[in-house]
């Protein structure tokens, strides 16, 4: 029977503090939250988290907390303009709104709250704009780590976004994305949906943005991703090196399916970053 390494905090809490801001950009204010080791030094640089289409600070849950927990670092995750507690965005996506990011909202974020070095942390679509954030700020980039991440136009995730199109469609289920979204909820999903599903879009990748990374990748994915094949984590490692961790009975979203081996995959990994 395998057995389970023990770590220090097995034997006690971090006492972790949040705090809430307000980024001020020249689009609107994004929101962001951060969870800090109270009266302690951070273990090293901060992770920023990156999140999904649909995503927003607070379907993060209590991840942020316990990756805090676990790596003794600072977690701040930021709400993209139009989504969560963000303010409106009346933009239409082009197929470059992921590489976009690293420039534009997380580009403010790191302003206002003087982020330097960083660990780059992105689920889903949000795992593509932590690879883009390496690569633009390689310099201060020192790990990245990307989970259930999207590296090109699969016919997997665009059969999983016609599948979930059909979902929403059905009375009620729009309710649900306005628990985090509120009125801008119709916008969450039209951004998503009919970006993804546009002609346009169905040469994207990320090829050139993979090959500008420098840091230690680690690249996690759960081998019943219904939005996405490993073929995607093969494809981080083969243009941006690092390693790559295949979760069994695991689907798209890894930190709420199987968050305690997330946790210890990516708290002892960035152990060995340096």
């Amino acid at each position: 029977m395998a057995r389970r390494r023990i770590h220090s905090q097995d034997f006690f809490m971090l006492a972790i503090t949040s705090q809430d801001v307000y980024v001020h950009t020249s689009q609107g204010r994004l929101f962001a939250r951060r969870w800090d080791p109270a009266g302690e030094d951070a273990a090293g640089a901060p992770v920023v988290l990156f999140h999904d289409s649909l995503g927003c600070v607070e379907l993060w849950r209590d991840f942020p907390e316990q990756l805090a927990q676990e790596t003794g670092r600072s977690v701040i995750a930021y709400d993209r303009l139009g989504f969560g507690r963000s303010d409106p965005n009346a933009a239409v996506f082009e197929p470059g709104f992921v590489a976009e990011e690293a420039q534009g909202g997380f580009r403010s974020l790191r302003e206002e709250l003087g982020i330097g070095p960083f660990v780059g942390f992105g689920h889903s679509v949000g795992g593509g704009m932590a690879v883009c954030s390496a690569g633009v700020y390689a310099d201060d980039c020192q790990a990245l780590i990307t989970e259930s991440a999207q590296m090109y136009a699969e016919d997997r995730t665009l059969a999983g976004i016609r599948a979930a199109r059909q979902n929403f469609a059905e009375p009620g289920q729009l309710d649900r994305l306005k628990k985090y979204h509120g009125e801008k909820a119709a916008w969450v999903l039209s951004a998503w949906i009919d970006t993804w599903l546009a002609p346009e879009f169905a040469g994207w990748n990320l090829d050139e943005q993979l090959r500008q990374v420098r840091c230690p990748v680690l690249a996690l994915h759960g081998e019943e991703d219904e939005y996405g094949s490993p073929l995607h984590q093969d494809k981080i490692v083969a243009l941006a090196g690092g390693r790559a961790v295949l979760l069994e009975n695991c689907g798209h979203v890894p930190h709420r399916e199987q968050s305690r081996i997330v946790l210890d995959v990516v708290g002892q990994w960035l152990k060995t970053v340096r």
